[in-house]
C-alpha cells in the first residue's frame, strides 16, 4: 500500500542509475536553498574502493555541512540531522539497503526470506512517519538508484535487492512532493510529469 505523507517534512526523491549525477544533482540542491544542510553518509568503508569514494565524498562536500555516518538507522539519523538543520541529504538509499539486508552477518541465498522485505519496508515506512513528524519547514532530499532496468540477475540474492529496493524506491516516491529522475546530469521531475498525464 503507497503510504501518503500528509504534513511534516517535505520528502524530494533523486532517482537514476550509475554515474547519472544523483549525488551532484541533490548536493546541488541542498546548496541552493540557501540553509543549513545535514548530510546523512549511509557507506561503510568495507574496502579500499569504499574508503577512496567515502574519502572524496567528504572532499567535494561543503565545510559548513554537518555530517552524521549512519549505515542502518534511518529514522534516528533523520531525527538527529533535523534537530541541527533545516535540509537533510541522505546518500543513498541503495548502500543503506545493502548493509540492511546484510545486517547481522553474511546474507547467502538460503537465508532469504520474505523477512527481508518486510523490516526493509518497515523501516522507510518509520522514516516516513518520523517526516510527519517534523516541521513543515524541514527538507529531506533522499538519493536512490534504479536497478530494475537491466537483465532479471542470475541468483537469488541479486533478484531479492532488486525487487526490495525497487519498492523502497516506490514507497519513497509515493511519499515524496518531488521526484527527479536523472539522465546524464540532467534532473527530469518525474512526479510533476505523472500528475499531469492523461488519457
Amino acid at each position: 500500500m503507497p503510504i501518503e505523507q500528509q504534513e511534516g517534512a517535505r520528502l524530494i526523491l533523486v532517482l537514476g542509475g550509475a554515474r547519472s549525477g544523483k549525488s551532484t544533482f541533490a548536493e546541488r540542491l541542498a546548496a541552493r536553498s540557501g540553509r543549513s544542510v545535514a548530510y546523512i553518509a549511509t557507506a561503510i568503508a568495507s574496502d579500499a574502493d569504499m574508503h577512496d569514494r567515502i574519502a572524496r565524498h567528504r572532499a567535494a562536500r561543503s565545510t559548513d555541512w554537518i555530517t552524521i555516518e549512519e549505515p542502518l538507522h534511518l529514522p534516528t539519523a533523520v531525527q538527529q540531522a533535523a534537530e541541527r538543520a533545516d535540509v537533510i541529504l541522505l546518500d543513498c538509499a541503495t548502500i543503506w539497503l545493502s548493509n540492511w539486508l546484510f545486517m547481522g552477518g553474511t546474507l547467502d541465498d538460503e537465508a532469504i526470506s520474505a523477512l527481508h522485505y518486510d523490516s526493509a519496508l518497515a523501516e522507510i515506512a518509520a522514516l516516513t512517519r518520523t517526516l510527519a513528524t517534523l516541521d513543515a519547514g524541514k527538507t529531506l532530499i533522499v538519493v536512490s538508484n534504479e536497478v530494475g532496468m537491466g537483465i532479471v540477475p542470475a541468483y537469488a540474492l541479486g533478484r531479492v535487492y532488486r525487487d526490495v529496493l525497487g519498492l523502497v524506491n516506490q514507497r519513497l516516491a509515493s511519499a515524496a512532493e518531488r521526484v527527479y529522475w536523472m539522465v546524464a546530469g540532467l534532473g527530469v521531475d518525474i512526479k510533476r510529469l505523472d500528475e499531469q498525464a492523461t488519457l
